[in-house]
């Protein structure tokens, strides 16, 4: 049970920052209900202790770790390369103290508003 709640709840971790509270809510009740089936704690205990004993973060912290772990291995070569190939290192055009900080550039996504859509 705990290896496939967690591997369920990690995949596609990425994809969950930012969405509405009501997803992760769902997602967080998911994860209680597992604990509570692994750790055998009646419905109406309290939930966070049989986190801690399971080293289960919430899904929202969960998240966060995901993508500050796989921004880390990106940053010191150790992320597979599809994920190394869409990220970019910050370069200043000049000499700056913020040169040696290891910040990534914003993508520039161009999207298309409502009245600037063609249908050809």
């Amino acid at each position: 049970v705990c290896a496939l709640v967690t591997s369920r709840l990690d995949y596609g971790n990425a994809l969950l920052h930012g969405v509405n509270k009501r997803v992760i809510d769902k997602l967080q009740r998911v994860q209680n209900t597992a604990a509570r089936i692994v750790t055998r704690t009646k419905k109406y205990d309290h939930i966070t202790p049989s986190l801690i004993s399971l080293h289960w973060l919430p899904v929202e912290s969960r998240v966060q770790y995901k993508i500050i772990l796989y921004t880390f291995k990106i940053l010191h070569g150790i992320a597979p390369q599809y994920l190394s190939d869409i990220t970019t290192v910050y370069q200043p055009p000049r000499s700056l103290r913020s040169q040696s900080a290891m910040l990534l550039c914003t993508p520039r996504v161009r999207t298309k508003r409502y009245g600037e859509q063609r249908f050809d």
